[in-house]
Parts: C-alpha cells; structure tokens; sequence
C-alpha cells in the first residue's frame, strides 16, 4: 500500500488548520510540517506551536520534518507537541544512532532523512534503530521545487540494501512529487509519497488533487 502524506509547507499559510484537515478528508495517511531553522536551509517556517495545533485537530500520522542544525535539542519538545514521528538529517547529526534511539525512547517513530548529494549508504549501520528513510529529491528549503532524476536510482540501491539486511521499512520520498513522478518512484521502490505544491494549488482542490495523484500509481 502507498500512502500519501501532504506537506502543509505548500499551503495557504492563512488557512494552515483548515487546509490541513482539508487533506485529512480528501485521504491523505498523513501531514508532513517541515521544520526549518535558516541555517542548514535557507528557509525559516514553523516551530512546536503549529505542531501542537494541528494534533488537536487531526488523526491521521504526524510528520515532523526537522530541517534544522542541532535537532537533538528539540526531540522532546516535538514529541510532546504530539508528533507521531520525527525525521532528523544525517547531515546534521554527529551521533545519529544515539539520537534515533532516543527518538524511538520517547515513544515516537525514529526517520532519518538525506539530502540529494547524500550516498544511500550512510543509513546502513542505523537500519537497526530506525523506522522510516526519507529520500530528499529535491534540495530542502523551499516547496514547489524540479524533481531531482538521479534520485530514482538512489531509491532502488536503498531498496536493494534494505532487502540484502532483511528489514522492511518504509521509503519516504519529498520533493516534486505529482502525477508525472509519482509513478516513477513508486516503480523505484519508494513506498511513502510526501506531496507540497501538487496538492495544494490553484489548479484543483486539495480532494481532486490528491484523488488525481493517487489514481497516477495505481494506473
């Protein structure tokens, strides 16, 4: 099963809650809130206060994306604003197994994320501690972004290398997502989709679009 999570980044910043329960109803598995920091993106967006928020009004799976230096500091504050699961970069990390771990400790899915320039294998000796790999196919920092091609192949080797240890997690992928690349990556062995401007647009409505981007990887 694909599951489809919508990045409220791309959203009428306005109308967040609104626009984010609208994806709840039109059946997204989840809401992704990229947390960024101005420093290791070149971006500053929302913080614990908008993740508490949102809890209160939906159900579905909480994503919080930390784009940030240091995210160590913030573990715990992010899982009591009631994250379901928290994504820290290896690029940021000194000692991302300790800081998987701890994640995993405070009762919340553990996911690393890495950057388009970032080889698949550095994940390879943290597969034990971790729930979710999240494959950037864009360069962080900014939402409506090209899709990154040569991401595809990193896709397959990281599933290849998940199959060779025996673990079956999910792949995340975010950045340029819609109905065109979708498929694509589904065929690469991705397995969660994290859409921003292809969901919320003025093309269509949140339903119409994201019922559009589901029916691209079940043709």
């Amino acid at each position: 099963m694909i599951e489809i999570e919508a990045s409220v980044l791309s959203s009428d910043f306005l109308r967040l809650g609104d626009q984010a329960h609208e994806a709840e109803e039109a059946g997204v598995d989840g809401i992704q809130v990229d947390v960024m920091d101005g420093r290791f993106v070149p971006n500053i967006t929302f913080g614990q206060g908008i993740v508490r928020a949102l809890r209160k009004i939906l159900k579905v799976t909480l994503d919080v994306h930390l784009m940030i230096v240091e995210p160590e500091r913030y573990i715990e504050e992010f899982s009591e604003a009631g994250a379901d699961r928290i994504f820290v970069h290896q690029e940021t990390c000194t000692h991302l197994h300790r800081l998987l771990s701890h994640i995993r400790e405070l009762g919340v899915e553990a996911g690393v994320a890495i950057n388009p320039s970032t080889p698949a294998g550095v994940v390879e000796e943290v597969l034990d501690v971790t729930d979710i790999i999240q494959v950037m196919t864009v360069n962080p920092g900014f939402g409506g972004q090209k899709f990154i091609h040569s991401q595809l192949d990193k896709i397959s080797r990281l599933r290849e290398m998940l199959e060779k240890h025996g673990y079956e997690l999910p792949i995340a992928v975010d950045g340029g997502i819609d109905t065109i690349t979708a498929p694509l990556i589904v065929s690469a062995g991705a397995t969660v989709l994290v859409a921003g401007s292809s969901i919320y647009n003025d093309k269509a409505s949140v339903a119409q679009n994201v019922a559009a981007l589901r029916a691209s990887i079940i043709k």
